[in-house]
């Protein structure tokens, strides 16, 4: 074998057709065995002594098997080589196969011999696959391969990795990645790439955006694993990276939590306009640089627009990356139209959303407004999307997306995703809407229900604030009153059903239409809150009967005072409501002794009236429950700061409210507030005349000269002849049935009021006198000749009252 010179048939140590490793022989031309390696000897059992010399078929080929040899020998010599596996025989006598290599060589004296180098067909078969694994990873594998030596410049690139750039795999040899990929971007790929080659720990599955600087707009992921590589003495050869292309797959994910995020965030509230700026926060700047969200001006008021809408919108909510893009657009609030042959004027003629990849310089923005098209261009805007706001088949806006600062522009995927943001923004825009219509009719008919304004009284000064609810609470069950009642009284009510909605609000004008009724009849404070309480029952055992299903009557509370400015008494009683707060003229808080008494509904427990004196300039807060509890304080927290707010420096009732508002509701409250504020005044002892008379047969003529001696000195003579005739016939009809001293008195303010008071509890009334009847028409004089009159029960005493308007006084005359 000395002079067959040895034959490298393969680089690879793997290779198992080595010489190094595998078995070999040579065969000269006349097919017999000139040379026999160890390792043949080791493969077939055969010793060289017992093969040199003799001829291949007569050792190693079975009788059966030499047509499949002599195919292979042709084929040897027509192509001066050949590769194969095929059958020999062992030593031993067993039949096994062998993968062969055969070779020519032509020797130093022309000669041609032929050099066969064998291995174990199994190590062939692995061998043949690890090669077609390797090169399939090269030349046809789908995912991309990139060999790098230890200084990370690349050896080996294979198609999938190098058409990322649009060049060929030979284009890279030699480069690192900093040389093609942008420069964040190749040195995140280094780091990872240097600590596998410095740790020996591979890296799996890394994903990392991987943008060329050959194409910088292009947006592109990539997922790496990398190992290191080393040779079998541990040297360290380099790094093997595993590239594939996970943009489709970034995006995907991107999108969903997007719209998860959006999903999360938008529709939080009950409100159009935070729910637009919603909008506005998910989109940007995850799909593009500048948003705005445009509504239709009735969406904007709770309506719905017409089919055929295309404006005026109102702008609801702006968002940028960039301060001065932000500047740029149309401000909230702002109301307008967008031009003709615009993208978004596109989209609302047409009801489909429009994709502008790039923004088209004859559009209509030009020609609407140049310069601020070209301050836009000049920013980089150059993309758009505008995408319909659709809900139930009617369109409510548009969402307009811009890009300016992300290079590339939008694709198909945008506008898919812009939808999605957009449906699920109109389906919460329009519940908002439609809300907002049902709440501002609940606030409507709440605002119906309760006193616009409140009439100047003599008995109070009054000032008031009613708050209603946030909207996503609904419309409350508050309600307040001033009711002016006999003899200059003033009835001051606060009240609260319990619940909030349609419901609660219909349930308090049944509730302020009772107390007006029964404040009419002069009821004291207990016996008006005893017949709500009866009331209230009643109407929850009918809305029972008429419908189950329907909110039920839960109960409310209530305050009632009566305030007399001629005798300054104040009696009042409370229904499960907070006690009012009262100051005294020097801002004292005076202490109160009310019973609470139960909520009304609960029935058949009772109230009790407390009565006190005030001092001429009291100030007497009554509220409801949501003033004290906001912004989640205590009861006993929210009296100290009511107390405070009230005793503190004000030009009127007015600033006090608003100091009282300020103080105590930074924020719009949960619940209703309702504030009624009244500063007492007391009549001028001038102003008022009382005498009592006797029970005797002259009474009713003493009454008629006092009377008239009066009106005389208050310069009322006018007045004389109709009150002296009121006066007559009440007088006598207490002396007539009630047989007790009678108290008459006379209370001159913007009208003539006469009280008639007796010890009995005999209810008057009007009737019709026949022709023939000797009396009855007393009361019926008083009817027609008093513009009101009435009776109001004491405890042990009923007084008759009429009132008369005052003359009016003589113009003034210029001499």
């Amino acid at each position: 074998m000395h002079d067959t010179p040895p034959t490298t048939l393969s680089e690879s140590p793997e290779d198992p057709f080595s010489i190094h490793q595998s078995a070999s022989a040579v065969v000269d031309r006349r097919g017999r065995v000139v040379a026999w390696s160890e390792q043949a000897t080791k493969l077939l059992g055969y010793r060289a002594d017992e093969v040199l010399g003799r001829p291949v078929r007569e050792v190693l080929i079975d009788s059966g098997d030499e047509s499949v040899i002599a195919e292979a020998t042709h084929a040897c010599l027509r192509e001066g080589g050949w590769f194969g596996v095929l059958p020999v025989l062992h030593r031993a006598g067993d039949r096994v196969y062998v993968g062969f290599r055969a070779r020519c060589v032509q020797r130093l004296d022309s000669s041609v011999e032929w050099l066969l180098v064998g291995s174990r067909a199994e190590d062939v078969i692995q061998w043949e696959i690890d090669r077609g694994v390797l090169d399939g990873l090269f030349s046809r594998s789908p995912v991309g391969v990139v060999v790098l030596g230890p200084d990370l410049r690349v050896l080996r690139m294979n198609r999938a990795v190098a058409r990322f750039g649009g060049l060929p795999p030979e284009a890279y040899r030699g480069r690192r990645a900093g040389e093609f990929l942008l420069g964040a971007d190749a040195d995140l790929a280094e780091e990872k790439l240097r600590s596998v080659l410095e740790t020996g720990r591979p890296v799996i599955f890394a994903e990392q955006p991987a943008r060329l600087l050959s194409d910088t707009r292009k947006e592109l992921f990539i997922s790496i694993s990398a190992f290191r590589m080393e040779d079998p003495s541990g040297r360290v050869l380099g790094v093997t990276e595993i590239v594939e292309d996970v943009t489709d797959r970034h995006r995907a994910r991107r999108r969903l939590a997007l719209l998860n995020e959006a999903g999360a965030r938008i529709g939080s509230t009950l409100d159009v306009a935070t729910t637009a700026r919603e909008l506005a926060e998910s989109a940007v700047p995850e799909l593009a640089d500048a948003l705005s969200v445009d509504l239709l001006e009735p969406v904007t008021h709770g309506e719905e627009p017409a089919p055929d809408a295309t404006g005026p919108l109102r702008r609801m909510a702006v968002r940028s990356v960039r301060p001065d893009g932000q500047k740029l657009m149309y401000p909230v609030g702002h109301l307008f139209d967008f031009p003709d042959r615009t993208a978004p004027a596109r989209c609302l003629a047409e009801r489909r959303p429009v994709l502008e990849a790039t923004l088209d310089p004859d559009s209509g923005w030009f020609a609407a407004d140049p310069a601020r098209t070209e301050k836009a261009l000049a920013m980089g805007v150059h993309s758009l999307i505008v995408v319909p706001l659709t809900a139930r088949g009617v369109i409510l806006g548009l969402v307009c997306l811009w890009r300016s600062q992300r290079p590339e522009p939008f694709e198909e995927d945008d506008l898919a995703l812009a939808e999605e943001f957009a449906a699920r923004a109109a389906v919460c825009i329009d519940n908002a809407r439609r809300y907002t219509q049902q709440h501002q009719a609940a606030e409507a008919l709440q605002r119906s229900l309760l006193p616009s304004e409140v009439p100047e009284h003599p008995a109070v000064e009054t000032a008031h604030r009613y708050l209603p609810a946030q909207a996503s609470a609904g419309v409350g069950g508050d309600w307040f009153d001033v009711i002016p009642l006999s003899g200059l009284r003033v009835a001051l009510v606060v009240g609260d059903v319990v619940g909030h909605g349609m419901h609660a609000s219909a349930t308090m004008g049944r509730m302020r239409a009772a107390v007006r009724t029964l404040a009419h009849l002069d009821l004291a404070p207990d016996e008006v809150l005893a017949r709500l309480d009866d009331l209230v029952d009643q109407l929850a055992t009918e809305q029972q009967q008429i419908d189950a299903n329907m909110p039920q009557i839960l109960g409310a509370t209530c305050l009632y005072a009566i305030y007399d400015p001629v005798s300054r008494h104040c009696a009042m009683a409370r229904a499960g409501h907070p006690p009012p707060t009262v100051l005294g003229p020097d801002c004292q808080v005076r202490p109160l002794d009310l019973p609470a008494g139960p909520p009304l509904g609960l029935g058949g427990l009772p109230f009790e009236t407390a009565e006190l004196e005030l001092e001429e300039g009291s100030l007497i807060a009554l509220y409801s429950d949501g003033l004290l509890l906001a912004d989640q304080r205590d009861v006993d927290q929210g009296l100290a700061l009511l107390r405070t707010a009230l005793a503190g420096p004000a030009q009127s009732l007015e600033h006090t409210c608003k100091a009282v508002e300020d103080a105590m509701l930074p924020d719009r409250s949960a619940d209703d507030v309702t504030l009624l504020l009244g500063r007492t005044r007391v009549l001028a002892v001038d102003q008022v005349a009382t005498w009592e008379l006797s029970a005797e047969a002259t009474a009713a003529a003493r009454a008629r000269a006092l009377v008239t001696d009066r009106l005389t000195e208050w310069g009322l003579e006018e007045c004389a002849f109709a009150t002296e005739l009121i006066v007559s016939e009440l007088v006598t009809n207490a002396y007539r049935y009630a047989g007790g001293p009678v108290v008459l008195r006379l209370i001159r303010d913007g009208q003539l009021i006469c009280e008639v008071s007796d010890s009995s509890s005999t209810s008057p009334h009007l009737r019709q006198a026949s022709s023939t009847d000797e009396g009855g028409r007393g009361l019926f004089l008083v009817a027609q000749l008093a513009e009101r009159w009435g009776t109001r029960y004491g405890r042990n005493s009923k007084t008759i009252w009429a009132e008369q308007p005052l003359p009016e006084p003589p113009a003034e005359t210029n001499d």
